[in-house]
């Protein structure tokens, strides 16, 4: 394929929830399968990894030294990613062996933060197999402040993919106008914003980002049911006792440079959704707009950006 054309595939599926070993299976099966339509890049949605914290405004997550929130939370954290200790390397090993870059959805463990909070994090492998950039979510969102903590600038990164250049956020990051600014300094012309699901989030920031950027857009939203949730999950009947038959309906799409649909917001589907992007697009619409570049004045308005990974402690041995 001519280096001016990307195959990208954007995996719309559910987790098994809050069981880490079956979903990892789960994306395994769907970067084989995108190799098979010799796919150069995979996307999976926010979170994915071992679920979205669905459990927190269905069972009055807020309560204060709730046995329940703490027994669910503690769970969460079990089936949470420790990348150092090679959690995803089953991942990274398809990934150079397929030679298929990957974006994916996690819940990380942060070994520099202890251990023992959470944060939502978007993993970068390229398609060498190696994690070039693990961004972890700069603000948590209402509810999800209960069981997610703050991340940092460190991940606001970009990464070369043929002609492209591809950076990404996570679910309402995306409605920050200063850490998309700080992507489109970096050059990023496909930008990736994954979500937990519904088409709510994603039927109106996609086509925004794509028109103010004039960059391709690709949203990625998991699904999810009552059905997904495993028997053996912590207090499940409470969870279930609120929950809606479908918590998550998906919505994946992509916008073009220009800001329409190149593939519409897809609902109640679970599978791959392919599609092949032509660099070219970028360049013409950067003729008469670019956000960074020549429609900019940085002599009167410019951005600072702190990259530096966050850690409460540092030690000198």
């Amino acid at each position: 394929m001519k280096n001016n054309l990307l195959k990208v595939a954007l995996a719309q599926i559910s987790p098994v929830w809050l069981n880490k070993e079956k979903t990892i299976e789960k994306i395994q099966k769907s970067i084989v399968d995108a190799s098979k339509e010799n796919c150069e890049l995979i996307v999976f949605g926010e979170a994915l990894l071992p679920g979205y914290p669905f459990w927190v405004s269905l069972t009055d997550g807020a309560a204060w030294d709730s046995k329940v929130q703490k027994e669910i939370h503690a769970h969460y954290v079990r089936n949470s990613i420790t990348i150092e200790k090679g959690e995803l390397d089953a991942i990274c090993d398809l990934a150079k062996e397929y030679k298929i870059a990957v974006y994916l959805g996690i819940m990380e463990r942060a070994q520099n933060r202890g251990g023992h909070s959470i944060y939502a994090s978007l993993v970068y492998i390229n398609a060498d197999g190696i994690i070039k950039s693990v961004h972890r979510k700069l603000q948590p969102t209402y509810e999800e402040r209960l069981t997610w903590a703050p991340g940092d600038g460190n991940g606001l990164q970009v990464h070369p993919l043929k002609e492209f250049t591809v950076g990404g956020l996570n679910c309402w990051e995306n409605w920050m106008p200063l850490p998309r600014t700080a992507l489109y300094g970096l050059g990023e012309n496909l930008h990736i914003a994954v979500w937990p699901g519904s088409d709510y989030n994603t039927k109106d920031i996609t086509r925004f980002i794509a028109r103010e950027s004039r960059s391709y857009v690709i949203s990625v939203s998991s699904l999810m049911s009552t059905k997904d949730f495993p028997t053996e999950t912590p207090h499940l009947d409470k969870i279930l006792e609120k929950a809606p038959a479908v918590l998550a309906n998906g919505g994946s799409c992509i916008a073009a440079p220009n800001g329409e649909w190149l593939v519409e917001p897809v609902l109640h589907k679970e599978g791959l959704i392919i599609e092949t992007l032509d660099f070219n697009r970028v360049l013409e619409e950067r003729q008469n707009f670019d956000v960074v570049g020549h429609y900019s004045r940085p002599d009167i308005t410019k951005l600072q950006v702190n990259r530096e990974r966050q850690s409460t402690v540092s030690y000198k041995d």
